[in-house]
């Protein structure tokens, strides 16, 4: 499977109705599309922390191949709604699995992390070791860890982002879990050393109704 992560601006003199407008025709119009294309929506983000009002971000999941692919994007951000629109093609690592959806309820992290080409499996594996400690420890769920395609200017660079996807039951748990248990620590710590830049905002996942 392969993701798109659409993230959203809205149109400014709109952005107090604009996330729930696209929202209503997500779940009458381009969902629709989108499975008749054979892609499926896993979610769609409205912001908390660190984003802007006027932002916002869809994840669509789709099978190889999917030959409706294209023309469901491109119908999907041209809703009237969004003045631009950023696309990242994501490949999953050790999570989501097919069929995996984000539990609702809670907030939803999302963070971005740049790290060197080079290092990328062993990003994954300590991210992998660390997750069973750091989930029993609080009330989290990690729904994803996704490569982004690298950019023109991240090949040059020999860089490439990741993007990690965690729901926390609040805020209050997320900053919490900033203290985890030691073993825990030191694997996240291990990962840190490993970071060019990272930077995260946290999120709710909006209801689309059946």
């Amino acid at each position: 499977m392969t993701y798109d992560y659409l993230f959203l601006t809205f149109a400014v003199e709109a952005a107090r109705t604009a996330p729930r407008d696209f929202a209503q025709r997500l779940a009458a119009e381009h969902r629709a599309r989108v499975v008749a294309a054979g892609g499926e929506v896993v979610g769609y983000f409205t912001p908390q922390l660190g984003w802007s009002s006027d932002e916002a971000a869809l994840v669509l999941r789709w099978p190889e191949g999917a030959e409706g692919r294209e023309a469901a994007v491109a119908a999907t951000v041209s809703d009237p709604a969004v003045a631009a629109h950023r696309r990242d093609r994501l490949s999953p690592t050790i999570r989501p699995t097919a069929g995996d959806l984000p539990p609702p309820g809670g907030i939803f992290v999302h963070r971005v992390f740049e790290i060197a080409a080079g290092d990328l499996e062993t990003f994954v594996a300590l991210s992998g070791q660390a997750w069973t400690g750091f989930e029993g420890g609080f009330d989290s769920d990690i729904f994803g860890l996704f490569r982004t395609a690298q950019t023109e200017a991240e090949a040059r660079a020999g860089t490439l982002r990741m993007l990690l996807v965690t729901r926390y039951a609040d805020h209050g748990v997320w900053e919490a879990s900033r203290e985890p248990a030691p073993e825990v620590r030191d694997l996240f710590l291990r990962r840190r050393d490993l970071t060019l830049r990272t930077r995260a905002a946290s999120t709710v996942l909006a209801s689309l109704g059946a």
